[in-house]
């Protein structure tokens, strides 16, 4: 099985510069434009998907409907392993705000200043676990050769890191997961074959 994970399109509170978490705002336009984007991303790569998955917010499940759309493909399943990481006492607050409340629990990347603990929010080795559910789950759930899984920032990344068993702090400074980029899950993808990152200029 080939496993491809799509970030969701630019939402309301990434174009604000919000920290969402599971908080459910749905796509701008700009956002929908992405998401077209992915589809022909995905058609232009001769990427063959079988089955989608999504995370049950807004944003996703937009994203993933009309990637199906544009590709033909059946609407997609929800999946509630999917949804983003929770961000605790951060949800909602601005983006400026992380080293603030957070330093020096956080790890620095590029663009994104990562939180580690604040109260009530999943760890990032919480979000690794979770990660390997989903692996697990769709391994033993969908009969499809290749799968679609529309997901979050935190949480896709470190399904990408549980599936190839990477460090988790590594993985959050080695890439960005950009609105609807599409990273590549197999056994025989070369690094170089892990990222399918055509619409990294549109990303928020």
């Amino acid at each position: 099985m080939i496993i491809y994970l799509a970030r969701h399109g630019q939402d309301e509170d990434n174009a604000s510069g919000t920290l969402n978490g599971r908080r459910d705002t749905t796509l701008t336009d700009r956002g929908t434009e992405q998401a077209r984007i992915l589809a022909e991303t995905i058609r232009e790569n001769n990427v063959h998907v079988e089955a989608v998955y999504c995370s049950p917010l807004q944003r996703t499940k937009q994203t993933a409907s009309i990637v199906c759309e544009i590709l033909g493909l059946t609407e997609p399943e929800e999946l509630k392993l999917l949804i983003e990481r929770d961000f605790g006492i951060m949800t909602g607050l601005p983006t400026s705000e992380i080293v603030s409340r957070c330093a020096p629990d956080i790890i620095i990347g590029d663009p994104i200043v990562y939180f580690l603990s604040p109260a009530g929010a999943e760890t990032f080795p919480d979000l690794i676990e979770r990660g390997k559910k989903v692996i697990t789950w769709v391994r033993e759930h969908s009969n499809a050769e290749s799968v679609l899984l529309v997901t979050h920032g935190d949480i896709g990344k470190m399904i990408y890191a549980a599936y190839y068993d990477f460090d988790w702090k590594e993985v959050l400074t080695q890439f960005h997961f950009g609105n609807s980029e599409l990273l590549v899950l197999s056994d025989s993808a070369k690094p170089e074959e892990r990222h399918l990152n055509k619409v990294r200029q549109y990303n928020s």
